[in-house]
């Protein structure tokens, strides 16, 4: 008798992926659930505002059309679907779903899971203080919600909803509430829980784990028009295949799938979730088939008695400017109309009783700015100047708008290309992490006319620290050349808040002594000095043969707080790959490294 197999698909990995994941997947014949992860932080106070405005609005709106397109298919091949398109407003989102269900003739069962809105309990977390700088709690919060786990998303499916919406819950908790109820995982299944948390943290990125943005692009870059959606075929024990349709693009190898795993991680052996405590550090991968990754090996602890909360609020204005300018000394010029522009609008500012910018941000693209000492590009003779500022005043920044075109007559020759005319004043947006107790909420599940009171168990309490890596300590000894990292490690890079994190794999066991000898916590730090306002961590990734590096205070506020134009830290891994290391030369003359630019 064959082991019993559950086969989940990702078919979105943010709200305006491609709508080819979704048709791709249930085309396929492959899946027997359909998840689709729509939301983030800045999401969530878009939706707020937009609920705010017409009560009937504050969910993925994109979702029930996806689902009135393939319901027909979904009913006949009896695919169930979860996803956390409900945003702020759930009950919405399920009265949209049904009518597109009525119009199709089509009967499917809707569930909903709520109670991650803290809007309610603002009163009671006036006090508590953000959990990485300190700061008080928003006077005005635009949103406040806190992550659920996948218990409810499973009550609801054991209760027979066919389509399961949530609010803000963890992104991986879409797969692992699948996995609980056909599992029948319970909630001290540490183990379990963990090794279902890694598969919907594999999935949860849509067509990331599937080769899209992998460090060698050039061996997929051929199948970029029809990249494949991630597919998890789960067994009992936890452990899953990573496939995708066939015939569709990407790549599916240990390193694909690695660079996946490290992305937006912090501590490997502590990633803190609503339901366990993983431990990501001994995890295995094994190609297992063409295009298919065997993922086993996660390990779980218990969880904390807090949910992680995220709460938006507004800290005024932002206003972007950007224009190309071209020629001799670009750089140098375009620097110097960005200085005149800021120069102009705070004289223009005292003459009118204004208050002088919050920030202000330079970037000339083109020179490698976010290379920073690093950078080798100054002489290139076409830019694009970014000019981005915050001010607490709307009117500040619409008379910065005005002033960000008079240049093109007024300073440096070769002006163009200006990207949208004036810029225009929008708020920007902060994000407040905090946490707060699992038994101040009451999570409801409502399918059909069941409505079901969840409450988180009583498990948990302090969260235990992983044991300390027993990573040997390495030297290096030998006649020596110099290469970039890249030659020796592949890497992802992730934002987390105002954080960011640099996952980096050894590509042969051989690399890792020379990595964790040079690229310590303190050389990446000295190697982002233009960006790090704060601590850098090194973690041991022993089963990917890697290291994870935590950067602090790196993103300039992250997400749309940030001024930078990498607000996430995306580009954050690639420029680490230009990081020198002091190598063997025998290595060269064994074969073990080539020294091709290619």
């Amino acid at each position: 008798m064959s082991e019993k197999t559950i086969r989940i698909g990702c078919g979105a990995g943010f709200w305006g992926d491609s709508a080819e994941g979704p048709r791709q997947l249930v085309a396929s014949g492959e899946i027997d659930y359909l998840v689709l992860d729509y939301l983030a932080e800045i999401t969530m106070s878009l939706l707020a505002k937009a609920r705010s405005k017409k009560p009937e609005l504050g969910y993925a709106t994109d979702f029930p059309m996806v689902v009135g397109k393939l319901a027909p298919h979904l009913k006949k091949q009896g695919i169930k679907v979860v996803t956390n398109a409900g945003g702020v407003n759930p009950q919405a989102c399920k009265a949209a779903i049904e009518a597109q269900l009525a119009e199709a003739g089509i009967d499917l069962t809707v569930g909903i899971v709520t109670g991650d809105d803290l809007s309610p309990h603002l009163d009671a977390l006036r006090d508590t203080k953000e959990m990485f700088n300190g700061a008080s709690f928003p006077v005005k919060p635009w949103s406040a919600n806190a992550y659920l786990g996948a218990f409810p998303v499973a009550a609801a499916l054991d209760a027979g909803a066919d389509i399961v919406i949530t609010g803000r819950c963890v992104d991986s908790a879409v797969v692992l509430g699948p996995l609980i109820h056909e599992f029948g995982w319970q909630a001290d299944d540490y183990d379990k829980l963990a090794a279902g948390s890694l598969c919907g943290h594999v999935l949860e990125c849509g067509a990331q784990a599937t080769g899209g943005i992998t460090t060698d692009w050039q061996l997929v870059a051929d199948d970029w028009d029809n990249m494949g959606f991630p597919i998890a075929s789960c067994v009992a024990d936890g452990s899953f295949v990573l496939s995708k349709p066939a015939g569709t693009g990407g790549r599916i190898v240990p390193h694909t799938t690695a660079e996946q795993i490290v992305y937006e991680i912090g501590d490997p052996g502590s990633y803190l979730l609503p339901d366990v405590t993983c431990d990501f550090r001994d995890i295995q991968l094994e190609s297992v088939g063409e295009q298919q990754v065997r993922v086993s090996g996660a390990r779980g602890r218990a969880p904390s008695d807090q949910y992680k909360a995220s709460v938006t609020y507004q800290d005024g204005f932002r206003a972007t400017a950007m224009m190309m300018i071209g020629g001799r000394d670009a750089a140098t010029r375009a620097e110097k109309v960005a200085e005149a522009i800021l120069k102009r609008c705070r004289r223009l500012f005292g003459e009118r009783g204004l208050s002088d910018f919050d920030r202000s941000s330079i970037e000339v693209l083109g020179t490698e700015t976010n290379w920073g000492a690093q950078a080798r590009a100054r002489g290139t003779r076409e830019v694009v100047l970014k000019l981005a500022v915050q001010h607490q005043d709307k009117a500040a920044l619409e008379l910065f708008g005005r002033e960000c075109i008079p240049p093109a007559t007024a300073m440096a020759q070769s002006i163009t290309g200006f990207a949208g005319g004036r810029p225009a004043p929008t708020p920007l947006v902060r994000l407040f992490s905090c946490l707060v107790p699992k038994t101040l909420l009451s999570v409801g599940v409502e399918v059909g006319d069941k409505t079901i009171d969840y409450r988180a168990p009583a498990l948990g309490g302090t969260v235990a620290a992983a044991p300390p890596s027993s990573a040997a300590k390495d030297s290096l000894s030998d006649g020596e050349i110099e290469v970039p990292l890249i030659k020796l490690a592949y890497g992802r890079s992730g934002d987390k808040g105002n954080a960011a994190n640099i996952g980096v794999m050894a590509r042969r066991p051989e690399f890792i002594p020379v990595l964790r000898g040079q690229l310590t916590a303190d050389a990446v730090k000295t190697y982002f000095a233009h960006f790090s306002e704060g601590p850098v961590e090194r973690f041991e990734w022993p089963g990917l043969d890697g290291f994870n590096f935590l950067l602090h205070e790196v993103l300039g506020g992250g997400g749309i707080a940030s001024l930078r134009h990498d607000p996430q830290g995306k580009m954050l891994a690639q420029i680490l790959m230009d990081f020198p290391l002091k190598v063997p030369q025998r290595w060269v003359n064994e074969g073990l490294l080539s020294l091709d630019p290619a």
